[in-house]
């Protein structure tokens, strides 16, 4: 079986997290084709690429020094950690990578000091720098349990546009690319070492994929590739009903659909985004959320498969405003919910929920709270004509949370919305506005902040023990 496998964040922020990594896929190697993608290392005194960002930004302000002033602590860490993993041959033949790569982005440090700018183009050199760092050096710590094991930049695997910062990939010619760099590796049996969040354009300009783009690397591989499976290594067993900060008795799912992580990932879970996944979402190949400190546990699975269960999972987003229009005058007044979105999409404001009733006297549409001002903003400009005319009376706003029930089982099934408003009329908890799609894979549900845990808690305890896709945590 292919498996691409990604690992990030705390999974290779130190030597003992690596050497976890290794043990991973050395047992997975004994099963499995395996390419990895990694993320740069985030130790807890040093995260590189924040790093790399701040003294290119120090660079475009005049302080030509600034990346060879940072350039000592990265060696130092990197250097450390592989001291630890890697025999002494090993390390040395690192060093000397290294420090190349290193003094190269000092002198690109000092030559934007000089033009005083920071182009997209050079930002993205230095924001890809720590993934192939963090890619040498986890291949050393390979070949130091006795693996065949190779860095490969993916700047010569995955083909790019040229949008600088949030690069899209070109799949035809990614797949054609990548398939004739990593096929031979994995017929004689190496495992690949990918860089995350970096590509290069066609004529070989590096750049990144944008936010998540670890991620999105992985999926794009994982796509390119025919793998599988692709699975995530995080630092949870896997995805949980709820957050368990919040409820204690939150579980592990063992399954989810492609649909109910787009819903999770939507309202605030921590749950892979449906950007970054959707290379396998359009090819069907499932996907693995597994702990790297927990390896035996089996996780979460998501795929096309819609599986058992009603309502899943209980997820919410705070800090969240509701925006209300009315007035009289709405009633058959055509266009107006058009031009209402048509603003707050002028004001650069993303709606996270919409509701109106069928009086059409109101229009109730959530926006993230920091964004609430430049939208009520857009919308009396928008909206002006009507409040002289009295069609538009009034434009509230509130503090909210949203509350989300998520569950593909959901879908043609008596009762979930009654249970769930029955469960928050007994807790004494106000419902300020309820949407749901036609799909039924979510009902999402306007409260009070100061009721949103409390929502949480009573929803999910309603349906917790009807549960058949959860498994111990």
């Amino acid at each position: 079986m292919r498996v691409v496998m990604k690992f990030g964040g705390t999974s290779v922020g130190s030597a003992e997290a690596i050497r976890q990594v290794a043990q991973i896929v050395a047992e997975s190697r004994r099963e499995h084709e395996v390419v990895l993608v990694v993320s740069a290392m985030n130790a807890p005194d040093l995260r590189t690429t924040d790093s790399l960002i701040a003294a290119a930004k120090a660079a475009a302000g005049g302080n030509g020094d600034a990346t060879a002033q940072i350039v000592p602590k990265l060696l130092a860490l990197h250097l450390r950690v592989a001291a630890e993993l890697a025999p002494p041959a090993e390390c040395a033949a690192l060093e000397v990578e290294l420090r190349a790569m290193l003094d190269y982005m000092s002198e690109l440090s000092r030559s934007i000091a000089v033009l005083g700018e920071l182009t997209p183009r050079a930002l993205d050199l230095f924001s890809g720098l720590g993934e192939r760092i963090n890619a040498r050096l986890i291949a050393a710590a390979l070949r130091g349990v006795g693996l065949s094991a190779a860095a490969v930049d993916a700047t010569g695997l995955i083909v790019t546009d040229d949008r600088y910062g949030m690069a899209a990939p070109l799949m035809a010619e990614t797949r054609e690319q990548t398939r004739a760099v990593l096929l031979p590796m994995l017929s004689a049996g190496q495992v690949a070492v990918v860089t995350g969040f970096i590509g290069a354009t066609r004529s070989g300009v590096p750049t990144t994929l944008g936010r998540g783009g670890s991620d999105y690397s992985c999926s794009i591989l994982g796509s390119v590739l025919d793998a599988h499976e692709v699975w995530f290594w995080k630092e949870v067993d896997g995805v949980l009903t709820a957050n368990p900060k919040v409820v204690p008795e939150a579980r592990t799912m063992a399954h989810l659909s492609y649909s109910e992580m787009g819903e999770m990932a939507y309202y605030g879970a921590n749950v892979l985004h449906p950007k970054t996944v959707q290379p396998l979402v359009q090819r069907r190949i499932p996907i693995r959320i597994r702990n790297t400190f927990n390896p035996t546990h089996p996780g979460t699975i998501i795929s096309a498969d819609q599986g058992e269960g009603n309502a899943k999972a209980v997820t919410a987003i705070k800090d969240v405003s509701l925006i209300t229009v009315g007035g009289p005058g709405m009633l058959g007044l055509t266009g107006v919910a058009a031009r209402i979105f048509g603003a707050v999409a002028r004001s650069g404001s993303n709606i996270l929920l919409i509701s109106q009733a069928s009086s059409e006297q109101s229009v109730c549409l959530a926006v993230a709270k920091a964004d609430a001002e430049a939208a009520v903003a857009a919308l009396r400009e928008e909206l002006m004509r009507d409040f002289s005319a009295h069609d538009v009376e009034h434009i509230g706003v509130i503090d909210c949370t949203i509350v989300a029930l998520v569950g593909s089982g959901m879908r043609g099934t008596p009762g979930i919305a009654g249970r769930t408003f029955g469960a928050l009329g007994q807790a004494g908890i106000n419902i300020i506005a309820i949407a749901q799609g036609s799909t039924e894979n979510n009902i999402s549900l306007i409260v009070a902040p100061s009721d949103s845990d409390e929502a949480v808690r009573v929803i999910h305890r309603s349906f917790a023990d009807g549960s058949r896709s959860a498994v111990p945590a």
